[in-house]
C-alpha cells in the first residue's frame, strides 16, 4: 500500500493526464463495442478494418499495388463521413443512451426465472384463440431504436400482460405492433419493426412474420410469432423463421438460445 502511495505521489500532472486520457478512450471504446454487440455494425466494423489493412499493405513501400492503393486512398480520405453514414443508427442510439445515462451505468433489472414460461403460456393461449402476436426478446443487441415511437410499459413479464397487449380491438392501442421484452421486463408495446427485404421469403407470409424476420436480420433478437389466421406459433432468429412449434419445442428453443436462466426455480 505504501509503495502504491509513493508511486502515485511521484507522478506529475502530465503523467496523470496521460493515464486519464487512456482510461477514457478505452472506456468509450468498450461501451461502443457493447452497444454494437449483436448487431450488423460489428460485421461492418470488421469490413472497415480489413479495408484499412489492405490500404496500408498496398502502399509502394510494401506490396506496391498502385491501382488498389489509389482506390482505397479515396475511401480513406472520406473515412469519417463513411463511418457516420454506416453507423448512423448506432451513433444515434449511443448519444441517446448517453443523454439518459451519462455514465453508462448498467441496469439492475435481470431476467426472472419464469419469464420464458410466461412467454410460452401467452403464445399457446393466443394460438388457441387465433390472436396474432409478435413478441421480441432482446439479447445482446440494444433494441431501443425500435422503441422511439412505441408505448412504454415497464411491466413484469406475465402471460396475462402479454395476452392483454394483443387483444384485437380498436380500443386497444397496444395490439397493433410488437411487444419488446428488454432486461427481463415488458419494455414497450406497439413497436413497429423493419420488414425483411429478402426476396426469397415465402410469399404467403404476412406483415407480422416479415417483421419478425426483418428485425432478426439486423439484430440478434429472438421473436415469437403467433399467426392470427392459423394460430401457428413460429420462432424467428438469425433471419430464419421456424414454424409450427408447440409449447415443448418452443421451450427447448428458448432455453437453447438464452440458457438455463429461463427455468423455474425448483
Amino acid at each position: 500500500m505504501n509503495a502504491l502511495r509513493e508511486m502515485l505521489t511521484g507522478l506529475s500532472w502530465d503523467d496523470l493526464s496521460v493515464v486519464i486520457d487512456l482510461v477514457i478512450v478505452f472506456y468509450l471504446a468498450y461501451r461502443s463495442m457493447l452497444l454494437m454487440r449483436g448487431t450488423r455494425a460489428i460485421q461492418m466494423l470488421v469490413g472497415i478494418v480489413i479495408v484499412l489493412l489492405l490500404f496500408f499493405v498496398s502502399e509502394e513501400s510494401v506490396l506496391n499495388l498502385t491501382t488498389v492503393n489509389w482506390i482505397l486512398e479515396k475511401f480513406v480520405s472520406s473515412f469519417i463521413l463513411i463511418v457516420i453514414i454506416l453507423f448512423q443508427p448506432d451513433i444515434r442510439r449511443a448519444l441517446s443512451e448517453m443523454g439518459k445515462n451519462p455514465l453508462f451505468l448498467a441496469s439492475a433489472k435481470q431476467r426472472g426465472p419464469s419469464m420464458y414460461d410466461e412467454v410460452i403460456r401467452a403464445a399457446t393461449r393466443m394460438s388457441a384463440k387465433h390472436i396474432g402476436a409478435l413478441i421480441v426478446l432482446e439479447r445482446e443487441a440494444d433494441l431501443s431504436a425500435f422503441m422511439d415511437e412505441a408505448i412504454p410499459i415497464d411491466a413484469r413479464v406475465t402471460a396475462d400482460a402479454l395476452f392483454a397487449a394483443f387483444i384485437p380491438s380498436h380500443e386497444n392501442p397496444l395490439h397493433d405492433g410488437a411487444v419488446i421484452i428488454s432486461k427481463g421486463r415488458i419494455s414497450h408495446a406497439g413497436c413497429f419493426l423493419p420488414l425483411t427485404e429478402n426476396p426469397r421469403v415465402d410469399k404467403t407470409l404476412g406483415t407480422r412474420h416479415r417483421a419478425a424476420i426483418g428485425i432478426t436480420e439486423t439484430t440478434d433478437a429472438v421473436v415469437v410469432v403467433v399467426s392470427e389466421e392459423s394460430g401457428i406459433i413460429s420462432l424467428a432468429v438469425g433471419a430464419e423463421l421456424r414454424r409450427g412449434l408447440d409449447a415443448n419445442v418452443l421451450r427447448e428453443e428458448l432455453l437453447r438460445l438464452f440458457g438455463p436462466r429461463g427455468r423455474k426455480d425448483e
